[in-house]
């Protein structure tokens, strides 16, 4: 085990498990093109507490990966965040300059993304990837950022790291690259880690080895976890609490537990119709009708009234916004965005149900 290991639990400063790392208010972003202005991200507020697992759901285009771009600061033109805080240990760090976030990124917040191939350089060895990652942010020496950068391919189950670690990316199969993905993003004990689709392009053995590893190392680092993805059995498996994200708000927020067994939101409960189920051979399978919005042309009312089957055509669904509706459950609080979120709730918990 590398000396940034179990060591860190309790995080920088000794700060302690369930504390609140990252804190997002209002976030807003859009992307000015010639078709028209694409709202992105829409006034989205959540908080991420210390070793917390957060996953965040929903269709292609509904605003996940542009959430995560724009928390880490990297929306290029001509995409701009136009409001919002991003406060990471109770600093805005959307008030720093570019090279103060360059400090911050890598260290106190780090990513993984989706495919390995585009996040590490074809023509450089591994080692020297990661050792360039530890020395950006440590005052270290070459030998022995190098060792650290071997410890951290032991810790992410690299077989023969002291070998490997001279070795490129095209020399390592796709779920070890992501591990050297997860090698580097770690390599600094941030507070946060965002994981954007880290599993999709592997399979589903090598996506649980990924998991179970990711799972152990931000435990042992007391590293708070983002997961962007839009396979809800890996949510179920390994997310503490879950937002549905859809045409850049989130709709629906809640523990998984309470989520996945009392979803409140018809977009959140079509979601998991879609979901192919064991002993289901033969049946259709679920889909939801119609297309996501248009971003650049999105109406007064809920946005996605046009394929909801609760409110399609409800006048108060075509002309106003809904409001977020909390409630209580076995499971712990939920937020959902519907006009009829309390009446459903009541409907899903049985009688004495209805929301707080």
């Amino acid at each position: 085990m590398s000396p940034a290991g179990p060591g860190a639990a309790a995080g920088r400063g000794g700060r302690q498990p369930g504390e609140v790392v990252l804190s997002v208010r209002g976030l807003s972003t859009q992307y000015v093109t010639p078709e028209g202005i694409f709202r992105a991200v829409r006034d989205v507020s959540f908080e991420v507490r210390r070793l917390e697992r957060v996953g965040i759901v929903g269709e292609s285009g509904s605003g996940k990966s542009a959430l995560s771009l724009s928390i880490l600061g990297l929306i290029d033109p001509p995409g701009q965040v136009t409001a919002g805080q991003v406060c990471l240990n109770g600093r805005d760090i959307r008030a720093l300059r570019e090279r103060d976030l360059q400090a911050v990124r890598g260290k106190e917040i780090s990513v993984v993304f989706q495919d390995p191939m585009t996040g590490l350089d074809p023509i450089k060895p591994i080692g020297d990837q990661i050792t360039e990652a530890i020395r950006a942010h440590q005052d270290v020496s070459r030998s022995r950022a190098r060792q650290l950068a071997i410890g951290l391919l032991r810790d992410v189950e690299v077989p023969a790291a002291a070998r490997r670690i001279d070795d490129y990316p095209h020399q390592y199969s796709g779920g070890m690259r992501q591990r050297v993905m997860i090698a580097i993003a770690l390599a600094n004990q941030p507070d946060v880690l965002i994981a954007d689709e880290p599993t999709t392009a592997l399979d589903v053995t090598t996506q649980a080895q990924v998991l179970d590893l990711l799972e152990r190392l931000a435990a042992e680092r007391g590293t708070a976890v983002i997961l962007i993805t839009h396979n809800l059995g890996i949510v179920a498996e390994f997310c503490d609490t879950v937002q549905v994200m859809y045409a850049g708000r989130v709709v629906e927020r809640g523990t998984a537990r309470q989520l996945f067994s009392h979803s409140v939101h018809p977009y959140t409960e079509a979601l998991l119709k879609a979901v192919p189920r064991t002993g289901s051979a033969g049946e259709p399978l679920f889909a939801i009708g119609g297309l996501p919005p248009s971003l650049a042309r999105l109406g007064a009312g809920c946005s996605f009234e046009p394929r909801c089957p609760v409110g399609h055509g409800q006048q108060v669904c075509v002309s106003q916004p809904p409001e977020p509706a909390r409630f209580g459950g076995p499971g712990g609080e939920v937020i959902a965005e519907c006009h009829f979120a309390r009446q459903r709730h009541a409907a899903a918990a049985g009688p004495g149900g209805a929301g707080q």
